[in-house]
């Protein structure tokens, strides 16, 4: 249905803490130079083995600003390195974080303003986001866990009811950078669609209401086979 868009109670596209742990500034994306852009294509595929080892600050670095990261910033708006539908972003994204050089073992939120991680939780929670995701061995072994979440509102303020549809595609752009990123850095990648929401919501102290977790995408260092 038709309806007239409340300008004045549009909703945030960005989600700071206000009192997390900590923060940790990443360090600026520096981008490879002569990547085949064709053979990152060609080459990508959903990796589930890792071998032990932590990824580097840089490259978690390049995963987070190419997933959606702050390309072009305005007064009003921003444009982000994935698309989304009105310009709304509702997703937001959280690392458990495994192994990375100079990070401690956490739970983390990604602050896109100030290209920063948030400390929420301190720990290892590889095997409670292992049984979020259906008890897959790749969610326990990887360096590093993503896990996206919606803020329903901010696509349902434009769209009402469609905004279900939007919410999945904007989250798929993210998946999709998320591989061709792990891809050209040399890590191995997947993505998981099979998750119990209750458990990671409760993982990251989110509603699922308001916000909910909806895709996961785990990463670490390319597995060896030589």
């Amino acid at each position: 249905p038709r309806h007239r868009l409340d300008w004045m109670n549009k909703p945030k596209t960005y989600k700071k803490y206000d009192n997390p742990i900590s923060k940790i500034k990443l360090p600026d994306p520096e981008f490879k130079k002569g990547i085949d852009f064709w053979k990152v294509i060609l080459n990508r595929q959903s990796i589930r083995k890792y071998d032990k080892g932590p990824l580097s600050k840089e490259e978690l670095s390049l995963l987070l600003f190419g997933m959606t990261g702050l390309t072009r910033a305005f007064p009003q708006f921003a444009f982000r390195t994935t698309p989304s539908a009105g310009g709304l972003y509702p997703i937001e994204t959280y690392s458990v974080i495994n192994e990375v050089d100079g990070i401690k073992k956490g739970i983390y939120h990604y602050n896109i303003p100030e290209h920063s991680i948030e400390c929420l939780k301190e720990g290892d929670f590889r095997k409670e986001t292992s049984e979020g995701c259906l008890g897959q061995a790749m969610a326990y072994n990887s360096a590093v866990n993503f896990i996206w979440t919606a803020i329903i509102e901010r696509s349902q303020w434009k769209y009402l009811q469609r905004c279900y549809r939007y919410i999945y595609l904007d989250c798929g752009h993210i998946g999709q950078n998320f591989y061709l990123i792990a891809e050209a850095l040399g890590l191995g990648a997947c993505t998981i669609g099979a998750i119990f929401d209750d458990e990671l919501n409760n993982l990251l102290d989110i509603d699922g209401i308001k916000e909910t977790a909806i895709y996961v995408g785990v990463v670490g260092k390319r597995f060896n086979t030589n």
